[in-house]
């Protein structure tokens, strides 16, 4: 299918969103639930799969619904058409703090691989499959880089990352280890290996997993401060456990929490 070729605008800083502009008959590819707003001549659809092969038939649609549904995703992806005879735009907005990432696939020799969760949106003909790591120790100790969204076509796609985004361009052989949830994308040249951390002690106790991902170059490499993971874990953590209350770093919080202060407080009523 042909791609289109879409103009775009990153906005804000820490919780960006993505403004696509789309010529007449032009559309452009949603996650589910990533749309900010559309202007009025902007047409929705809700498809099987990626949309990118709508001309394939019932089966083919079927198998591009199923490669998302083992990365995690959602069956569906929306489809936004420009059926006004003007410009419009759509905008996709990131799901949690950090950075979008405009990726031209054209320049990439055609396709990327990128964590289960990065993408966000894309220009109607990118198509949305699946990358499975060809190694075993991947497959049993790769956690979040196990199972990989794969992007192919030659138009733009916009992955979201958490946190700061650092880009690096490895040399042949040069390696990087890096924690796995914190690998966003890599270019497919990019040889992708999981590496036991050495010591049982820095193991149990260091904090950082067992594994780390091994990339070795030639190749591009995006990174992530901030995955996901590790923010809801930080925020289960912080929450209130077994229907207590949590109020860090005060004092008087702890002791409203307790209802001293309000027995304090309550104490003319008797």
């Amino acid at each position: 299918m042909a791609m289109d070729v879409v103009d775009y605008e990153i906005k804000g800083s820490e919780m960006q969103f993505v403004e696509v502009e789309l010529d007449p008959g032009e559309a452009a590819v949603g996650e589910a639930g990533s749309l900010m707003f559309m202007e009025a001549g902007i047409g929705m659809d809700t498809v099987f799969g990626d949309g990118s092969n709508q001309g394939g038939g019932f089966f083919g649609k079927l198998l591009g619904a199923g490669k998302r549904l083992i990365t995690g995703e959602s069956l569906f992806t929306t489809v936004y058409t420009n059926n006004a005879p003007a410009k419009q735009r759509v905008a996709f907005a990131a799901p949690y703090p950090g950075k979008i990432i405009p990726m031209d696939l054209r320049q990439m020799g055609g396709m990327l691989v990128c964590q289960k969760d990065a993408f966000l949106c894309a220009a109607r003909g990118v198509s949305l499959g699946i990358y499975f790591q060809q190694k075993l120790s991947v497959g049993f100790f790769g956690g979040e880089g196990f199972i990989m969204q794969k992007l192919e076509g030659d138009g733009l796609a916009f992955v979201h990352a958490g946190g700061t985004v650092v880009k690096r361009e490895l040399k042949p052989g040069e390696t990087l280890l890096v924690d796995t949830g914190c690998v966003v994308a890599f270019t497919p040249n990019v040889n992708f290996e999981i590496q036991y951390v050495g010591k049982i002690k820095t193991a149990l106790f260091g904090g950082e997993g067992l594994f780390f991902a091994k990339l070795s170059g030639p190749g591009t490499v995006w990174l992530q401060s901030l995955p996901f993971s590790r923010l809801a874990s930080r925020v289960f953590a912080a929450a209130p456990q077994m229907g207590g209350s949590r109020e860090e770093g005060s004092v008087l919080g702890g002791i409203v929490g307790g209802g001293l202060l309000g027995g304090v407080l309550g104490g003319d009523d008797e």
